[in-house]
């Protein structure tokens, strides 16, 4: 029996129901939902600093739980290298659960720190930030979910946004950097 041919991001966002207007709804809720919890952390941590790492550290968690819908979803293969690996992640990820794509750009002479770019970014509509909070990232959850799903397929990563449109800058930028591929342990030992 063949191999099932690898699914693309545009493949699995279409399998899912995102057509109606419900789905739209949805979406706009889901948009609309992050403000009020990013505001909530801004009330309760009020140092910009902390909310961004408390977005990290959200998205982490998310992006350890993600993976695991991710290879059962997309349909997959093991990623080679890094490369292949960021490729994945813009093309597949970014469309199977936000339905934008994204493009890597930007690579490093050793293939270890790449650009992703977001051709649109979801999580901003409706969103304009004051003066008071110019040093958040408000996007900073997705850099989370990267690292947290990363980490889960030995990648230990460190991702930091370079651009960002609610600061001025004219895209949606993210760095991904990999520090180091974690040797994959066994929670046991064959021979006992």
């Amino acid at each position: 029996m063949p191999a099932a041919a690898p699914r693309s991001g545009d493949a699995i966002f279409a399998s899912v129901e995102h057509v109606t207007c419900s789905a739209l709804q949805n979406a706009e809720l889901f948009t609309l939902t992050y403000g009020a919890i990013v505001r909530q952390l801004l009330t309760d941590l009020e140092e910009v600093d902390e909310v961004n790492k408390q977005l990290d550290q959200m998205g982490y968690n998310i992006g350890i739980r993600l993976i695991d819908e991710f290879l059962a979803k997309a349909n997959v293969s093991r990623c080679v290298d890094f490369k292949e690996t960021a490729e994945t992640i813009a093309k597949v990820g970014f469309k199977m659960f936000l339905g934008v794509t994204a493009s890597v750009t930007n690579w490093d002479a050793d293939g270890t720190c790449c650009s992703i770019v977001l051709e649109d970014n979801p999580l901003v509509d409706f969103v304009e930030l004051p003066d008071t909070c110019q040093g958040l990232y408000y996007c900073n959850v997705l850099s989370g979910v990267i690292r947290g799903a990363l980490e889960m397929v030995s990648m230990k990563t460190e991702i930091t946004w370079t651009r960002d449109v609610l600061r001025g800058d004219d895209a949606y930028e993210l760095q991904v950097k990999l520090l180091k591929l974690v040797p994959e342990e066994y929670p046991y030992k064959d021979d006992e």
